[in-house]
Formats: structure tokens, sequence, C-alpha cells
């Protein structure tokens, strides 16, 4: 087999990464992982291995003796910023396999994807520090090569079983996910498990082959409903002053203090240029006692503030983040899937505006609460 190496841009660093040369496997990295469906429920027919899903970096590890390397699903170099896991990856696997799962940070009873995020850094030292403070865990559900076989045409049921074989005795970092066959018991998961970060389970089929880049699985998610107070918005990257992009979402804590929850996007060409003016009026004398103001900018451009707290990260360092301004006065209903802390883990849905409901009514008190699930009770305790 060709020595396999590939240039590639990383693009959130500004720097660029060589696949490893010296891989020799059935197939060598860049490999696009199988994804999967978003659906309402969990299948009725047809026969299912059904798993947690875990809120964390899709990975596939690829090990060929000392070459390790971690891929992201974007194809991505993850090696550098969980620099823990190269040690107990190269003691527990075989020493030739391809893998698919998941890294996750597990904090107390719960999975942290905040400090997941704060990994991708471009100080080796920061990176250093934090892999010491919180390490970083891999979930692994899928087996897809080893040695010299290629196992993505195998069924998922014999992969899931050599999985099992192959990792009978790993220790942490390293666990296999659970999985059942049984639906009362993946529903029961559906309840149960989101309070400790994982958000929702996955539907695979038994005899299904390993495809990558195709929606081959199904994905259940939780999906909620939340009255949340508008304060603000951001213009649309291709139309700003006639076009909105997000509306920033807002609860009220139990102090009476209005907290950044989020955002509500995805909006409909036309939705976008019909709430210019639809907002036009919020927008008057809006910093004036606006809860936020404290976040505005230097004052150079009165009545857009600059940005959020906690809204640059590594993925989003080249993004247009700056905001305008609304009275905290209109309510809007969105969906959500779960919570990550105090805020929406993900963008959250327009439903439809709240004309007969006061802002001082959205508090957290309206969400769903979901007592955590111990994380040891699904991390086989060793």
């Amino acid at each position: 087999m060709t020595e396999h190496r590939v240039e590639k841009s990383e693009s959130d660093e500004g720097r660029c990464f060589a696949y490893p040369g010296g891989v020799q496997l059935p197939f060598n990295p860049p490999l696009l992982p199988m994804l999967a469906k978003r659906v309402s429920d969990l299948p009725d027919d047809g026969d299912f291995i059904f798993e947690p899903k875990w809120d964390g970096f899709r990975a596939l590890i690829f090990r060929d003796g000392d070459e390790l390397f971690i891929q992201s699903r974007d194809e991505k170099g993850l090696d550098r910023y969980f620099p823990e896991l190269a040690a107990p990856l190269k003691a527990q696997l075989p020493e030739r396999c391809v893998l698919d799962g998941e890294v996750v940070i597990a904090n107390g009873s719960k999975l942290d994807f905040e400090a997941l995020q704060s990994r991708i850094h471009p100080a080796a030292s920061r990176v250093k520090m934090l892999a010491q403070e919180m390490p970083a865990s891999v979930v692994f559900w899928d087996l897809i090569a080893e040695g010299d076989r290629d196992l993505r045409g195998l069924p998922f049921r014999e992969r899931r079983a050599r999985l099992q074989e192959i990792l009978a005795k790993a220790e942490p970092p390293l666990h296999v996910t659970p999985a059942t066959e049984d639906r009362a018991i993946a529903s029961d998961w559906f309840s149960r498990f989101e309070g400790a970060g994982l958000d929702g389970v996955m539907a695979k089929p038994a005899s299904g082959i390993y495809e990558p880049n195709k929606r081959s699985m199904f994905k259940v998610k939780h999906e909620r409903e939340c009255d949340c107070v508008v304060a603000g918005f951001r213009w649309h990257k291709d139309g700003e002053g006639t076009a909105i992009g997000s509306l920033l979402l807002g609860l009220y804590d139990e102090a009476g203090q209005l907290q950044h929850v989020g955002v509500s996007a995805s909006f409909t060409a036309e939705k976008r240029r019909a709430m210019v003016e639809f907002l036009a009026p919020y927008r008057e004398n809006a910093l004036d006692d606006h809860p936020w103001k404290h976040w505005a900018g230097d004052g150079s451009e009165a009545g857009a503030p600059a940005r959020m707290p906690g809204a640059k990260s590594r993925w989003s360092a080249k993004k247009d983040l700056s905001w305008q301004a609304l009275r905290p006065e209109l309510v809007v209903e969105v969906a959500y899937d779960h919570m990550q802390g105090t805020r929406f883990r993900h963008t959250a849905q327009f439903r439809r505006w709240r004309t007969d409901k006061k802002p001082a009514d959205c508090n957290y008190a309206q969400l769903e609460v979901v007592a955590p699930h111990e994380l040891a009770k699904i991390f086989a305790a060793h």
C-alpha cells in the first residue's frame, strides 16, 4: 500500500496539519463518518440496535503501531487538543485498527460540552493544563477495520460484537457505549439519560453496513417548547440592514436578571426581510434601560453593542457577532432540544410570537428539569 499523506488546512487556527504518513491500514485517513437522520420517535418496526446519543466531538481513531491519528467529523486532526488520550489509546487498542466514537468530558455527574470546546485552543500550554484539570474520555460504538480487514461491509451487529470483544477489558478513559435491542429500554434511556448530558437515542440497523457520509442511522432527540424574551438580534451575513439573521433570547433567573440563553434562527428569506420592519419600533432607545447595556461596545456606534459574553469561541472566531439591542418587550415561543447548563445547547427553532405573554413570565421555572443519571452507571465501573 502506498504511503498516504495529505496536507490539509486547519481553518480555525490558520495552520496546516498532515495526515500521518506511516499509517498502513485497509483504508487510511481522511474518512468521512457515517451520519444519522433525525426522526421524532424510535422506529417501531425493523431490527435495530439502540444506543445513547453522546454529546461530544465525533472522532475516528486510526491506529497503526506507534502511529495514531484522531480525526474529527470534518476531517481535521484532534490529536493536539487531547494529548492525554494518546497513551491509553496505544495501550488498549489493537495494534492496527480503525474505530468510530466520541470524545467527551465528564464533569461530575454529567457531560460538559463547554469544557470540551475550551480545548480547541492555539496554545499548547493551555491545552496541557486543561488536559490535567479535566481529562477527556473516548466512548466507542463501532469497529470498522482490524488488522488487514476492512469491516465496513459487515453487518453492524457483527462489528459491534467484535468491538465488545477487543475492548472487553478496556479501562477509563476508554469505554464502549451501552447498547440494547429492546425498545422499552431504549425508551427509558431517552427519558433518563438526558440529565447526564446525553441528548437522545441512536437507532442503528443491525444488518447495516458502514456507509461513510451517508445518513444510514437514525437519531431521536428531545424537542420542547419555551417562551423567551427577545432582547436583540443579529443581521444576516448577506443582508445587513435588510434581513434578520438571528434573534437573541433571554430568560429571567430567580434574582430577576435577564440571562442570555441562546439564539433562534433558520428563517426563510421572506421572514428575514419582514422582521426588519416588525422589529424597528423596538430598536428605539433600546439601550437606555437595557438589561444587557453593560455588554455594549465603546459607544462608537450607538445602539449596536459589540458582542455578547461568551459569544466568541474557537468555532466562531471569524464570525461577525455584533448585535442590535431591542427593548425586552417581545416574547417568542421557540422549540429546543436540551439545555447545556443555563443555555440552549443548540439553536432554538422559532415557533410563533406570543403577544399574550408578559416578558416577566419568561423564566427558567418553565423549563423541564431532568435529573442527572450518574455517568458511573453508563461508564461501566472497572
